[in-house]
């Protein structure tokens, strides 16, 4: 992908007024925020809180109940090619017998459309392992690998169709610190030459890279961090370990807090269905 973005491309990511709900339970309320094209934004909020649901909504295998989702300036729906995406953790099968380098080839869908892989798919999977600190691993049995490699290549895997915005669920859940550190300034490299939308409970590690907080709650907020926004900044809270964005001129949650008693603003005609 080019590392430049055409003058006037839409964000990676908008969301305008959206709320979704379980059943008669609302996971999501007038959530509205913009992600640029290149920046990594760092998804922050408590287990319940919508952050799953949201991502879901962005790969467009939800739909909102109310509200807009673009994603690349399309429906998510149809810019899901254009999409990389990482759950957290990878489930495979120990006994069945594919490489490393076979597992992330499984990312390029336009060589199993025709049939089969070329040299190209080789190379980019080769290129993708080598962007992720796997070269040389590539003949190697997936079973083989130790947890954080194995989350490497999930990653390798989504980098090898080249994608212009990339999802990640926890993708360092399950590794050790200094793998989750490495991992996460790699995130910091790939975001600039695409958006990259992260996922963590670990905010001490990932906002050292994150040019972007998106603290949700089943309402959100965006923050620039990095200087590009003077007015916000990462506080300690009592007792350490945590971190939360402070408006210079306003509490924050209390904003999110009124908007969560706010009426659907969709209720009166836009229903993003």
């Amino acid at each position: 992908m080019s590392a430049t973005t055409p003058e006037g491309a839409a964000p990676a990511v908008s969301v305008r007024d959206v709320c979704f709900s379980y059943g008669e339970n609302e996971a999501l309320h007038n959530v509205s925020f913009e992600i640029p094209r290149r920046a990594l934004a760092a998804v922050v909020g408590p287990n319940g809180g919508g952050k799953t649901t949201l991502l879901r909504l962005l790969l467009g295998e939800l739909r909102p109940r109310y509200g807009e989702v673009r994603v690349l300036g399309e429906a998510p729906e149809r810019a899901r090619r254009r999409v990389g995406f990482v759950p957290q953790g990878v489930e495979f099968d120990p006994d069945f017998p594919i490489t490393v380098l076979e597992s992330v080839m499984l990312g390029r869908d336009a060589g199993r459309a025709l049939g089969g892989f070329r040299r190209a798919d080789r190379d980019a999977a080769l290129a993708a392992l080598a962007r992720v600190g796997l070269e040389g691993l590539g003949g190697r049995p997936f079973a083989a690998l130790s947890g954080g490699q194995r989350q490497r290549v999930a990653i390798a895997q989504a980098l090898v169709a080249e994608p212009e915005l990339l999802l990640l669920d926890e993708p360092t859940a399950n590794v050790d610190h200094r793998t989750e550190e490495e991992l996460v300034a790699l995130f910091g490299r790939l975001a600039e030459e695409r958006a990259v939308v992260l996922v963590s409970h670990n905010l001490g590690v990932v906002a050292a890279h994150a040019t972007h907080l998106l603290c949700v709650n089943r309402g959100a907020d965006l923050h620039a961090l990095g200087g590009a926004d003077p007015e916000a900044r990462l506080e300690p809270l009592a007792g350490g370990g945590l971190a939360v964005v402070r408006n210079l001129h306003a509490d924050h949650i209390e904003e999110l807090l009124a908007r969560l008693d706010a009426p659907h603003r969709g209720e009166h005609g836009h229903d993003g269905r």
